[in-house]
């Protein structure tokens, strides 16, 4: 989900203020005194040095746990995650350190986070929306010199260790895509849905299956057909033309094996996957070069995190995530920070996902549904993505929760001309 909107503009890392100094006072109090002391204490407002201000609280967390939250003032709140916020979590029992938080962005959802590791050695997670970017880093300072170092030494002496790039959106990057969201915003009302619905290259509403045509009245696309629809946007300003259907439904790279073959006539398994992969073979062909258009350009493969954190209810766990498996794609779980990184990665480019699910007797893996995925960051480098489907839009959170067994095939699409569909 994206982070509440606060209208203002985070700056980069180097120049979040200071707040070592603060950290250095509250070293020799709330980070040190009894746990019965510390949860006492009132709430209150410091100003740093630059002039920011910070409200300092504490907040009981789990049964076992409880937190000093440095709040840094964002468009006249304190959250506790506006950029620079700083959070220490102490054990009630004992008060012993058990983790700082530190929000390098105003987002709840990307943070790092440190740990004590041994008497002279920290360690550290990078984490962007449950995905752990980094995990576990060591870090060469105790975690009591860790916690009255100013950030920016802190992330210094991890050199290129640290992905600093993941918390540095730069929103001038998106401009088109917000352009094109818009566009296809204001032309998607003209649409409606039709089962198996899409238009054809002489702009015709036909059925995918045998080019028919559809009855006037009724007529309307799919999520096949949507998909379609959107990359003939982008395709006819440069070519004049719209895409072909026939050529998008044939086989497209490697995929099944000689056990799936003779359900292919019957159960059509792999369709989506051939079809988003053939529409983005012709977006690169045509918007960068012939060499683009190979499977290994169009479709996603790389995934920047191998773990991801599992939430359920108030507990936690760490798990492994496999990223791209062949003949499937990426396990729903880890769509959020793969999108959140793909955003970053690849700021002139959005995606087209096949989803499938493995079931049926005998048991196969099928891409029944086809969308249209366009992450970003607005002008105040809040993280959005626009989901297009079956001829509307939808939202990302009902369409991240949609499938929690399902996994989707990413084939990216560049973003290089006006759209006229």
């Amino acid at each position: 989900m994206a982070a509440p909107r606060l209208f203002s503009l985070d700056s980069d890392l180097r120049d979040i203020a200071d707040d070592s100094a603060l950290r250095i006072e509250l070293a020799a109090s709330l980070f040190i005194e009894p746990p019965s002391a510390v949860l006492r204490e009132k709430p209150r407002v410091v100003t740093l040095v630059s002039g920011e201000r910070v409200a300092v609280r504490i907040e009981r967390g789990s049964a076992d746990e409880f937190s000093i939250i440095l709040a840094r003032e964002h468009s006249g709140a304190f959250t506790g995650w506006g950029q620079g916020s700083f959070i220490l979590t102490r054990r009630i029992q004992d008060g012993a350190p058990l983790r700082a938080r530190v929000f390098l962005r105003s987002d709840p959802y990307t943070y790092v986070q440190f740990r004590p590791l041994n008497q002279s050695k920290s360690e550290m997670d990078a984490v962007a929306y449950n995905g752990f970017l980094v995990q576990a880093l060591p870090v060469p300072f105790s975690f009591e010199r860790l916690l009255v170092t100013p950030l920016n030494e802190t992330l210094d002496a991890l050199e290129n260790k640290f992905p600093r790039r993941y918390f540095e959106p730069k929103s001038g990057d998106y401009r088109a895509t917000q352009t094109l969201i818009r566009e296809i915003r204001q032309a998607i009302r003209a649409l409606k849905f039709q089962d198996d619905g899409a238009i054809d290259e002489n702009g015709n509403y036909v059925l995918i299956r045998d080019l028919s045509p559809q009855n006037a009245s009724e007529a309307g696309l799919n999520c096949s057909g949507f998909a379609k629809w959107v990359i003939d946007g982008l395709l006819r300003p440069v070519t004049g033309e719209r895409l072909k259907i026939e050529p998008l439904k044939q086989p497209f790279g490697s995929r099944g094996t000689n056990f799936t073959a003779p359900f292919e006539r019957l159960r059509d398994p792999y369709f989506g996957l051939d079809w988003v992969r053939n529409l983005a073979s012709a977006a690169e062909k045509t918007l960068k070069s012939p060499a683009f258009g190979v499977l290994e350009e169009c479709e996603v493969r790389q995934t920047p995190f191998q773990s991801l954190l599992i939430r359920s209810g108030r507990t936690s766990s760490v798990r492994q995530y496999p990223g791209y498996l062949p003949d499937a794609g990426y396990s729903f779980e880890g769509i959020h920070p793969l999108l959140y990184t793909l955003a970053i990665d690849e700021p002139g480019s959005f995606f087209l996902g096949a989803i499938s699910t493995h079931g049926g007797r005998p048991a196969l893996r099928t891409y029944f549904h086809v969308a249209v995925l366009v992450p970003y960051f607005d002008e105040n480098k809040v993280f959005h993505v626009a989901v297009f489907e079956s001829a509307e839009e939808t939202s990302f959170n009902r369409f991240r929760v949609r499938y929690p067994s399902h996994h989707i095939n990413l084939c990216r699409i560049p973003i290089e001309t006006a759209f006229m569909p």
